[in-house]
């Protein structure tokens, strides 16, 4: 297997007049936990999903665990698994029934679902709820769900938007273990998050977009030095650098104008 697992070059999506990424250049390796971080409306979500194959790039191209995403969609889709902010469930189903749908559809038989299923649902607390109808379930257990689902077939690229938004911070320990244990195994696990706190203790390496264009990647430290924000946090370091982003950018606008 190839060590690179997410490879962009010269990514670009527009919506009309509206550029959402800009010439994104990035790589990911397997057995790395990476951090997308961005203000809102700075791209991560549209990044995220043209990696999985959702949307088509305007320009450039992205391979995912070896798979073009505008080519390859459902060779892709098999060895992804996707969060999305606000994942879409059954309500109607039990949990157990919608992984034994989920299970149908990827392919696995029903022992090899079933046993899957009772180790993810353990891992996360849910064993005792999964007979219930997810209608039934808080929102923090539906997140749960949705990310037992994501890694019921066992991918080997992980596309994780907001996985830890609405859980209580037993839960959030256990997803946070959870990728880490992942990780550690070989899977990459490519992460969007507004927790700045989670993206600092649980990712090897961070990216940082700004207005569609990555700002900074790299380790903490490295984007530490790219901020000229040494020893700060990474709340401190994310907040210099979209400023400063933000500040090239205004200037760029008025001396446009002024031509």
């Amino acid at each position: 297997m190839d060590h690179e697992a997410i490879v962009t070059d010269g990514l670009k999506k527009r919506y009309g007049s509206v550029t959402a990424v800009e010439n994104l250049n990035l790589t990911v390796r397997y057995g790395e936990v990476f951090g997308f971080l961005g203000p809102n409306g700075a791209g991560k979500t549209t990044t995220i999903k043209i990696l999985t194959g959702l949307l088509r790039p305007t320009a450039g191209t992205a391979i995912v665990a070896g798979h073009d995403v505008s080519k390859d969609t459902l060779a892709l889709k098999k060895s992804i698994g996707y969060l999305a902010e606000n994942p879409f469930l059954y309500n109607q189903l039990t949990g157990r029934e919608f992984l034994r749908f989920c299970g149908g559809l990827y392919g696995l038989d029903d022992a090899e679902t079933t046993r899957r299923s009772e180790t993810l649902l353990e891992m996360l607390d849910l064993t005792a709820r999964g007979n219930d109808l997810i209608e039934s379930y808080s929102h923090g257990m539906r997140q749960k769900i949705a990310l037992v689902i994501t890694l019921l077939h066992e991918p080997v690229v992980l596309l994780l938007d907001e996985p830890i938004i609405g859980l209580d911070p037993r839960s959030a320990r256990r997803v946070k273990d959870l990728l880490r244990d992942r990780a550690a195994g070989g899977v990459v696990v490519f992460i969007s998050t507004h927790i700045l706190e989670v993206a600092e203790r649980i990712c090897d390496r961070l990216g940082v977009i700004h207005q569609g264009r990555l700002i900074a990647v790299g380790t903490l430290n490295e984007i530490r030095e790219q901020s000229r924000c040494k020893g700060s946090t990474l709340e401190d370091v994310f907040l210099a650098l979209t400023r400063e982003a933000e500040s090239d950018h205004i200037s760029s606008l008025l001396e446009g104008g002024a031509q």
